[in-house]
């Protein structure tokens, strides 16, 4: 169970199954919302609070049909105002685990506003950020995502558009934990997850998301069997960034940048190979590790950083308790009889 000073714990043991919605799940057959489902049903059982202090939130997209299929408290909201209404949420009730399920388009377009904010008040709630860089609900345009050059019903000559990079825009806006995961792998996903709810302060994690219909295979050369171990860096905290089919190549530091390298050639040892150090403060590795792309570096999973700062809902709570310790005011009457008064 996760230990939360304002989260109660369940007093019995929950199974996956308490979590499953009646609802008919309405998504694409292969999209690869259906897998992260089955991680969040496989992880809330495994944080171990009461079923009702789980909240979903979410704005508009087929992302945000999530609150209908987790058997929570949920709230359905309108495009990109999901991390705004679970501002609000988790500052009214800090006893809530607060989980947000949005997507591309969702979080970083109409609500780009809303997500950067979020993410440098550092509120804890958890975002779900599902990744399949296109509009899938609106049938086919192009997202803040979507690599430049690809043609999509609102790109026919290809895109002109440079891409947000999830994990610099986290790490731009102070985030303070971020963490990336394949939509085909289900033990990863439910791992960080839990990590992601350990986590005091904002969460986000990118899923790298198939959107069957409209993006098909866009993570491909990345996710795919043939590629995957050649072309993805499982980070683990306090393990040496060791990756390939062989487990050969790791992650040196040359001067100021990153760089990959071979185990046994021109004299790299294991030893010489980066640690992971996720709950670093500097986030200058973090930032260089969520940049990381192929050909020249395989793609940082797991979680890349979690930083342990202050969070905003932990403050105001300290700053109401001192109001009310120190204040003069400790009673309506006594606001209405303070300042200038007078009768008529």
């Amino acid at each position: 169970m996760l230990e939360n000073k304002k989260i109660e714990l369940s007093p019995v043991e929950l199974k996956k199954e308490d979590f499953v919605s009646d609802q008919m799940v309405k998504w694409c057959p292969g999209c690869g919302a259906h897998a992260i489902l089955a991680a969040v049903s496989n992880v809330f059982p495994k944080i171990g609070y009461r079923k009702e202090n789980f909240t979903m939130v979410s704005g508009i997209g087929c992302s945000s049909r999530f609150p209908y299929y987790v058997d929570t408290f949920g709230f359905h909201g309108i495009h990109g105002r999901a991390s705004a209404i679970a501002s609000g949420v988790k500052i009214a009730n800090p006893g809530l685990s607060v989980w947000i399920a949005t997507g591309d388009g969702d979080s970083m377009a109409i609500g780009g506003n809303h997500f950067i904010h979020i993410l440098r008040r550092n509120i804890d709630v958890n975002i779900m950020l599902f990744n399949n860089e296109i509009y899938g609900l609106t049938k086919g345009q192009f997202s803040p995502t979507t690599p430049i050059g690809a043609v999509t019903k609102s790109s026919p000559h290809g895109t002109i558009e440079h891409p947000f990079v999830v994990a610099g825009l986290v790490m731009g806006a102070q985030g303070t934990f971020f963490a990336r995961v394949p939509d085909n792998n289900v033990k990863l996903m439910t791992e960080v997850m839990y990590e992601a709810a350990k986590h005091d302060g904002t969460s986000v994690v990118e899923i790298l998301q198939n959107c069957i219909i409209f993006a098909d295979k866009t993570h491909g050369d990345v996710v795919s069997r043939e590629y995957r171990d050649d072309r993805q860096l499982i980070l683990r905290h306090g393990e040496p960034m060791i990756f390939g089919k062989n487990k050969d190549k790791g992650i040196i530091l040359t001067g100021n940048h990153l760089e990959v390298a071979t185990i046994g050639e021109n004299g790299i040892r294991e030893k010489d190979i980066l640690v992971h150090d996720q709950f670093d403060k500097d986030p200058g590795i973090h930032r260089m590790l969520g940049r990381m792309t192929p050909p020249d570096f395989p793609v940082a999973m797991g979680v890349i950083r979690s930083a342990p700062y202050a969070t905003y809902d932990d403050l105001t709570e300290q700053q109401i308790e001192m109001a009310r310790k120190t204040s003069k005011i400790q009673t309506v009457n006594d606001l209405l009889r303070s300042g200038n008064t007078w009768e008529i």
